[in-house]
């Protein structure tokens, strides 16, 4: 385990949960009317449920910021940052950032709110929806070094949703370069897109060849198969299961919530 990952997470497999914003200023289906406090109060809501139900760290992204960009409009960091300390107090648990797809915006979003960890994808050469993608760790990892927070835990993602590797090397060797390359404190394996469950065959081909990096799955965490993902990973990332009839973009149920947690701590007794 990485010192980064157990500094934030502990011994635990934690279950980082998404508090999903709604769309902000400038994007296409951000609510004027509701406007910014509506975003804030209804991150509000999600964030007091989950912690209620026992997660151990949360995230917070701009799922709703469709279509997707690489460059993100400024509006978008600058008011999840605003957003983020309107509910600073609130938070009782680490919590990460990740501001689709912007390397660099979410080192500066992290920066600026004091979050524990990143999420994002920083390696790779895909065909995505947003068209040809190729991140570049390099620059973000050295814009988080000179922002001053060396000590943000950073979690790359090496499937990316909405999009097709155009590598062609296995998944566990591009999992394993990566490590070698940009030293990530922990691989995310993902499905196709939000909500879609990883494949059992990629988190235990990845966990066999890094048995010593945390390995996590990223999308698609339900309750019937939590307790088998974390036989094989290090921790889940879930968001759209823990939602009003799983559904992503809906707010987040807190009986779901608690029934996913009660289920893990099971899980972690066994």
């Amino acid at each position: 385990m990485t010192a980064k990952f157990k500094a934030v997470f502990g011994n635990k497999k934690p279950v980082i949960a998404m508090v999903h914003f709604g769309a902000m200023p400038g994007a296409p289906l951000y609510d004027a009317k509701a406007g910014i406090e509506g975003i804030i109060a209804g991150a509000r809501k999600d964030l007091a449920a989950l912690q209620a139900a026992g997660v151990d760290a949360v995230m917070f992204g701009n799922e709703n910021d469709r279509p997707y960009e690489f460059k993100v409009d400024a509006a978008s960091t600058a008011t999840m940052a605003y957003a983020i300390g309107a509910l600073r107090s609130e938070i009782k648990v680490p919590f990460g950032v990740n501001v689709l797809w912007d390397p660099m915006s979410t080192m500066a979003l992290a920066a600026a709110t004091g979050a524990s960890f990143v999420r994002e994808i920083m390696t790779g050469t895909y065909a995505s929806d947003m068209g040809p993608w190729t991140p570049d760790a390099g620059a973000a990892l050295r814009y988080r070094d000179r922002l001053g927070r060396n000590d943000v835990a950073v979690l790359f993602n090496v499937c990316a949703e909405f999009a097709y590797s155009l590598d062609q090397r296995s998944l566990p060797d591009r999992a394993r370069s990566a490590v070698f390359s940009s030293i990530p404190d922990a691989i995310l394996v993902s499905g196709a897109i939000t909500g879609e469950a990883a494949a059992m065959s990629d988190l235990e081909s990845v966990k066999k060849v890094m048995p010593d990096v945390p390995v996590l799955a990223n999308t698609g965490v339900k309750h019937a198969t939590v307790g088998d993902v974390l036989r094989v990973a290090d921790g889940v990332i879930v968001g759209s299961s823990l939602k009003v009839d799983g559904n992503t973009w809906n707010a987040v149920d807190p009986d779901r919530a608690a029934e996913f947690m009660r289920i893990v701590r099971q899980v972690r007794k066994g």
